[in-house]
């Protein structure tokens, strides 16, 4: 990569986004669209969007989020505050909203109304349901996983279990971002911008579109995934000498000549039956309890040397909290150092992309609410003494930095 590749912008530089958002899936869209090199500006009520003060399991949700975002805190109850956000409006390429139906219009900045004021505009509204009977329902990440079938499948028979992630809402929102860089693309053939929805429940039923074609194609329902039959004979979690869990695989037919031959399964390699994978997983009952009792006579660190040297499929059962040390995310710049307001620092995952050979890094911190109020101001050409006086007026907060 040459020295003039390595000053490039970032692929969104000069992209004005203006980010009317909480909770996840909505900052989600505007943190990639910002790791992108976009200028989001996240539009805060007067003392700073709620998902900041989250306890329990939101307590990660404005940390991770919200990133790559300049804070404009403004009284949009107010003339002067609706004002301040229309200038906004009118000058951005991109909206995202994420609230309730109806939320938007009730403030004067609906799709129609934005779209007659700035013909170009992009309004991404990122929703719990797209058009149809349940458009009106409010959603949450648990309700579309119990609705679209994943909580089945994650937990065993008749123990529904949403996953172990907010996975709904950060999916909901890379496709709000497919489809706000689509209708960008457009724009440019259409000559105007055009209106993205993406959907918690529409999103997990495409995750579980697979096991919807499974039933079509074999007449068979998908089992939950802790009792289902799996594709490959050797797909499980195993028990170490030292009492930890390794994940492995064998998913080839080529893995399991090599898998024999290192861990010494000579009968097993000259069993023509285990040849093939069908026929390993029809022996699947033969087959594991002696890779059980075979990987119990390792040590974790053992095993997991033995099968990385082979190439083989592997995983220690890690918790997030291990990753913060994990050597390459470590060294591939995987994890991005950052400061939460008033709590200081910490590190975070990167965007899980490379573009030519780089991660998109920070360009802003995690702002404090308000905290680029007066700048934004002054960029849209309000002056000095009318930007102190709505201060002073309280119609906008400027944090200290």
């Amino acid at each position: 990569m040459s020295q003039d590749d390595k000053a490039a912008p970032l692929p969104l530089a000069g992209l004005k986004v203006v980010e009317f958002t909480h909770m996840v899936m909505g900052p989600t869209v505007g943190m990639v669209l910002g790791d992108l090199g976009a200028d989001v500006v996240k539009v805060e009520p007067i003392g700073g969007d709620n998902t900041r003060r989250l306890l329990g399991s939101g307590a990660g949700y404005f940390p991770m989020y919200g990133r790559n975002k300049r804070s404009l805190s403004v009284d949009l109850k107010s003339p002067e505050g609706k004002q301040i956000a229309l200038d906004l409006i009118d000058r951005a390429d991109v909206l995202i909203e994420n609230f309730r139906p109806g939320a938007m219009e009730a403030l004067g900045f609906g799709e129609a109304a934005l779209a007659a004021r700035n013909p170009n505009l992009i309004y991404c509204s990122a929703k719990g349901f797209l058009s149809g009977p349940y458009e009106h329902r409010a959603a949450l990440d648990e309700v579309a996983q119990m609705m679209g079938g994943l909580a089945y499948m994650t937990g065993p028979p008749g123990r529904p279990l949403r996953a172990g992630a907010s996975v709904i809402d950060v999916i909901g929102g890379l496709f709000g971002v497919i489809g706000v860089l689509a209708a960008l693309i457009q724009r440019g053939v259409l000559g105007r911008g055009q209106t993205v929805k993406s959907a918690l429940f529409e999103n997990c039923v495409f995750l579980v579109g697979q096991h919807m074609a499974q039933y079509a194609v074999t007449g068979t329902a998908a089992r939950p995934m802790p009792v289902r039959i799996s594709a490959w004979a050797v797909y499980d979690q195993f028990q170490t000498k030292d009492e930890q869990t390794v994940f492995a695989g064998v998913v080839t037919d080529g893995q399991w000549t090599g898998f024999c031959k290192a861990f010494g399964l000579d009968d097993f390699a000259a069993d023509e039956t285990l040849a093939k994978n069908n026929g390993r997983v029809q022996a699947r009952d033969r087959v594991i309890p002696r890779v059980q009792e075979l990987f119990k006579t390792f040590t974790k660190a053992e095993l997991l040397a033995k099968l990385e040297a082979i190439g083989l499929p592997f995983a220690p059962i890690n918790r997030p909290e291990d990753l913060f040390d994990d050597p390459h995310l470590a060294a591939s710049g995987g994890l991005l150092d950052m400061n939460l307001p008033d709590a200081g620092p910490i590190r975070l995952p990167a965007l899980p992309v490379e573009i030519d050979g780089r991660r998109p890094a920070l360009v802003h911190d995690l702002a404090k609410p308000g905290q680029h109020s007066t700048e934004v101001l002054a960029e849209l050409g309000y002056a000095g003494d009318r930007i102190a006086d709505l201060t002073a007026r309280g119609i906008i907060v400027q944090a200290e930095g």
